[in-house]
This record gives structure tokens, sequence and C-alpha cells, in this order.
């Protein structure tokens, strides 16, 4: 993975200075074999070449950082930043090492979550942290409405601006995100607590995990018999979301590299 930086944004991040991961090894017992692609965990390196990998990671996001300073400070300069709606994403997160993974196409939390900040002139949530679980297929309703536009037909997401007023409404709309790993798609559901993933539909397996106590996703909860009913209502949900999604196309799964 080319993550290319000039040596400045390298001399910000000094090697001996990068952690990886502190994990217990048995955790991986409890997850499913589908939700991985690092075998064996960490691709079986030493610390010091996933160190320098993690650096280089820091680097790019720093070198990535300073260019879009360039652009809001543009905006500002230009006098446009009062009438310009800013909208800053990804298209996934990353792992460094969490669960002994690396990169993206994971449905842990540390690849499934992405950044999403938003700045609308005028909004009365400026500035703050909203926690609330929302959707990338949210962005075209929501700048849809900041600038005036009707609303698409047919589009999936919902409008963000009430949350861009108030960033700690009452809400119940789960995050949906899914992947295939081979001929085995995974499936995710996360709400303000819970992650809960199926593979397979479940065949391939499961995982919950408890936000409100395990933010690292370290702990699999979905065979404990205490969150069975959680287990279920997540299950009703997510099935119901994806009840009319088409099967995986027919022919040989994509050779991994």
């Amino acid at each position: 993975m080319p993550c290319a930086a000039s040596e400045n944004y390298f001399d910000l991040y000094s090697l001996d200075r990068i952690a990886l991961p502190k994990e217990a090894p048995e955790h991986l017992a409890k997850i499913p074999q589908a939700a991985l692609t690092v075998r064996p965990p960490n691709y079986g390196l030493s610390d010091e070449k996933l160190k320098i990998f993690t650096r280089a990671h820091h680097a790019s996001t720093s070198l990535m950082d300073t260019q879009l300073g360039r652009v809001l400070a543009a905006l500002d300069r230009l006098k446009l930043a009062d009438n310009t709606v800013v909208a800053f994403i990804s298209d996934h997160g990353w792992c460094l090492g969490e669960h002994g993974q690396w990169q993206k196409r994971l449905l842990f939390e540390e690849s499934a979550r992405v950044p999403m900040v938003i700045y609308a002139p005028g909004a009365r949530g400026g500035g703050k942290v909203c926690t609330r679980p929302v959707e990338l297929v949210d962005l075209q309703p929501t700048l849809a409405e900041l600038c005036g536009l009707p609303a698409p037909g047919g589009a999936e997401g919902r409008s963000l601006a009430p949350l861009l007023a108030d960033p700690a409404p009452a809400w119940d709309h789960p995050a949906f995100t899914q992947v295939a790993h081979g001929r085995i798609m995974g499936r995710s559901i996360r709400t303000q607590r819970w992650r809960y993933t199926e593979w397979d539909g479940g065949k391939g397996g499961a995982e919950l995990y408890d936000h409100d106590a395990d933010g690292h996703e370290y702990v699999n909860l979905a065979a404990d018999p205490r969150h069975a009913d959680t287990v279920a209502e997540l299950k009703s949900a997510l099935h119901k979301q994806f009840a009319f999604a088409p099967p995986l196309p027919a022919g040989r799964p994509r050779r991994k590299r």
C-alpha cells in the first residue's frame, strides 16, 4: 500500500513512539473466520515492520490534512466560507493491527466507520460532535436540503440537517455496512450502543459488540445467552434491511492477493 509522503511528514512521527494495538490473542478465537482477511494475524510480521507501515500511514494522512487546510484557508481568503457547505468524508475506515487485521474491507468498527465532518454556515450545532450513527447515503439528501434543492427521488438516505442544528437528539436510525469476502457476504448493523454482524446470513458466524463497554470490539457476545434478546432484535432489523438484496453473482471468487 503506497503510503507516500515527503520526509517532513515522516519527521512528525518518531518510530520509537509508534504504538501498535495491545490485544489479548485469545479474543480472536471468538471471531468467525469469515470476518478475517489477514492470516496469520499481522501477516506474521515483526513489530518493527508493522510500526514502519503505521508511521507511513500517519505521514500520508498528515500530508492529506495539510492539503485540506489549504482548501479551507482559500475559502476564508476568498470570503466564500459564509456561503459554502463543506463535507469531508472517506469511503472506508482503516485497520492498523486491530484484531490482527490491516487495511479495509472488514466489518470491525475501525474499518466500517468513516470520518464525516460537515460545515454548514449558520448551523446552530456548528463545531459540536455528534455521536449518532449515520450513513454515507445520507449525504445526498443532506446537501440537497442545505442548498435549498428538492431531495432526489428514490434516495435511500435521510437528511442530516436536523443533526447539524442539534447534534444530540433522540435518534433511532442505525447504520448498515456490508462487504463480500469471496463468496461469503458479511452484513453489519451499528446502533448507538451495539454492532451486530452476520456472515453468510449467520451460517458463517455472528458477532455482537457492546460499544458502551467495549469500544474496540474485543469481546464477541453473540453466543452469550444473556444477550439473546439483543441479538434477536438486531438480527430482525438486519434481515429487514437486506430482505431484497440480490445474491452474489455466480462464478469463481476473486483471488486474494
